[in-house]
């Protein structure tokens, strides 16, 4: 099958180069593509694909396998939110010949993430890509990604990205935020991360070790532990140090978090880091509260921090 540019996957890009994108849930497929079609959208086919996703301290990369096509490494950056998301993207075109040695390469420097199998539909309407997803273990999704010239000021892509929203019935509720590779994992690796940190908590005062996970807005994880002091105030909850750990990392935003203690109940954050997270969180977003054995409550940060002081309540 031969594919425009705006289509191709195996065109290897030195530069980033954008996307606007929009993802959502789709309940009705064969309506997607009716509209699609109706709309007079060139229809590509259906490509079976792999992606390796490993696991990295910023953004995303992953190892495409595609069919027809072939094999690709993609890293992107890419925030998660119910909206239309800008992303930029690198691809380096793999020989299939390499493929097995260098998804073997990153797994053992790196560790695999995820695999994400899917059938994509893949049809193209004025430059903006429009997949329809059958994705294994999660189901059907729709995604649209207006492609970005360098010299766009993105106003072109967000406006038609809209109006195939609008033509497809697009609404609020079936915006996805994340990514696949997010879903399939769930919060089973952010919770996982908590407990693997909190191993290395130094707490020999309290003999309270708490470990901490964030995940930033490019799914990227970050981690901490509490480590106390002989002067007692001197010493740092887990939630601080992983909110530095995330800040080192050039990240600013949380859109998930994970406490885990070793007790049986659930653990609950201080007042102080409470605050410290709702620096860099939504209320709305979803906190984690872990007991070593097994125990979990999930909760917003709102619930926990009710009447929120804020940035934005800071004069302007």
């Amino acid at each position: 099958m031969e594919l425009p540019d705006a289509c191709t996957r195996l065109e290897a890009v030195s530069v980033p180069r954008r996307n606007v994108e929009l993802k959502a849930v789709d309940p009705d497929p064969d309506r997607s593509l009716a509209a699609c079609r109706e709309l007079g959208a060139q229809d590509h086919g259906v490509l079976v694909q792999r992606d390796t996703y490993f696991r990295t301290s910023a953004g995303r990369l992953k190892l495409r396998e595609e069919r027809p096509g072939g094999a690709a490494l993609v890293q992107y950056d890419r925030p998660d939110a119910a909206r239309e998301r800008l992303s930029a993207y690198r691809i380096v075109p793999v020989a299939d010949a390499d493929v097995d040695a260098l998804r073997a390469s990153l797994r053992a420097a790196l560790g695999t993430l995820a695999v994400v199998d899917k059938e994509r539909h893949l049809l193209l309407w004025r430059d903006v890509r429009i997949h329809l997803d059958r994705v294994e273990g999660l189901g059907s999704f729709v995604e649209l990604e207006g492609v970005a010239p360098p010299e766009s000021d993105l106003s072109t892509e967000r406006a038609r990205v809209a109006e195939l929203r609008a033509a497809l019935g697009i609404g609020p509720e079936q915006i996805v935020s994340d990514s696949y590779s997010d879903r399939l994992l769930g919060s089973g690796a952010l919770v996982d991360a908590a407990h693997a940190v909190m191993r290395h908590a130094y707490a020999p005062y309290s003999r309270y070790a708490v470990g901490a996970a964030l995940r930033a807005d490019d799914g990227s994880i970050h981690v901490g532990a509490n480590v106390e002091n002989a002067a007692y105030p001197q010493g740092q909850c887990a939630e601080a140090s992983a909110l530095g750990a995330l800040v080192a990392a050039g990240r600013s935003r949380v859109v998930e978090a994970a406490i885990v203690a070793g007790a049986d109940e659930p653990c609950v954050p201080c007042g102080g880091c409470r605050q410290r997270l709702r620096e860099f969180m939504a209320l709305d977003a979803t906190v984690h509260l872990c007991g070593a054995g097994g125990a979990r409550e999930d909760v917003s940060l709102g619930e926990l921090l009710p009447r929120a002081f804020g940035p934005e309540r800071l004069p302007g």
